[in-house]
């Protein structure tokens, strides 16, 4: 089987990736543009921004339509090497 086969995911396809760290103003900008390098025509209500029930951290989440796994992939490793992205889903 190939990885494409394997996939549970059909492409293109809707999905929401989400992104956490301490909050900040200006995070949730720093999370859309890390997505916007990779997904040029994000939509204006791709993102949501909800602080932590404490207020320390802040979960961003972002929705558009995947093209590929490799687009995928590349976002999560873009999120795993920002040093103010402490978590991804």
């Amino acid at each position: 089987m190939t990885e494409e086969q394997e996939s549970l995911l059909q492409f293109p396809c809707q999905i929401s990736v989400k992104a956490m760290g301490l909050s900040a103003p200006d995070f949730d900008l720093v999370v859309a543009e890390i997505v916007r390098q990779h997904v040029p025509n994000l939509s204006e209500g791709a993102v949501r921004s909800r602080p932590s029930k404490g207020g320390k951290y802040q979960a961003v989440t972002v929705t558009f339509e995947a093209s590929s796994r490799e687009q995928l992939d590349a976002i999560y490793y873009a999120f795993t090497a920002h040093e103010r992205i402490l978590m991804s889903l």
